[in-house]
């Protein structure tokens, strides 16, 4: 990345180890100690669940979303960006108010919910007799420094009541961000929304 102010990027992983005290892009980048960050990052849902009475249903019209699986980049609540296939930065002054995977799930069980027709839980524990489950890994939440985009990439994977279990690779990707935290967050959430709801869609579409 070239032409841009001054970058500050924490500590490089490169194969499973945190290094310090590299370059990781042109520009004035810094990697260092660690500082509290000056921001911190949420997710919002875009649309909401209608306020009212209790839902009911039964329980072969119970969807439960698991907390998706993540690789250890986005296992800690720093802001990760891919700069190479093997190398990880991290965000300087911008940190996750929760890890990314918790904060997803809330945002696909609230989208689900929004939709209606199914007593969404977001729930770790086995899934009641009888009902859906998605379940996924997320791939990435973050910032690619090589095409300087922010990225959200999911696989979902939905497990029928009947045994039958489908999967669907969903990701939203917007170029032309400056890696600032400014910049970035608003677009993180706004491609988190916008995965969240493509999986609403094909959730509520028949299993073909």
């Amino acid at each position: 990345m070239t032409a841009m102010p001054c970058a500050q990027l924490w500590a490089r992983w490169s194969a499973g180890t945190l290094l310090a005290g590299a370059a990781l892009l042109s520009g004035c980048v810094t990697v260092g100690n660690a500082k509290p960050p000056q921001r911190l990052l949420h997710l919002t849902s875009e649309v909401l669940a209608p306020a009212g009475g209790a839902v009911v249903a039964s329980p072969g019209n119970v969807l439960v979303v698991a907390e998706p699986l993540t690789d250890r980049a986005l296992s800690i609540p720093r802001v990760a960006v891919q700069v190479s296939p093997s190398e990880i930065a991290y965000l300087d002054g911008a940190a996750w108010v929760e890890r990314p995977a918790r904060q997803f799930r809330a945002l696909l069980a609230e989208t689900l919910r929004a939709q209606g027709g199914a007593l969404v839980i977001e729930d770790d524990a086995d899934t009641p007799r009888g009902a859906t489950r998605l379940e996924g890994r997320l791939l990435a939440m973050g910032y690619d420094a090589r095409q300087k985009a922010a990225v959200v990439r999911y696989d979902a994977i939905r497990r029928g009541a009947d045994g039958t279990v489908t999967m669907r690779r969903f990701e939203s990707v917007e170029t032309g961000i400056m890696p600032k935290v400014a910049a970035v967050a608003p677009v993180l959430n706004r491609l988190a929304n916008k995965v969240a709801a493509d999986v609403a869609v094909w959730m509520a579409a028949p299993v073909k």
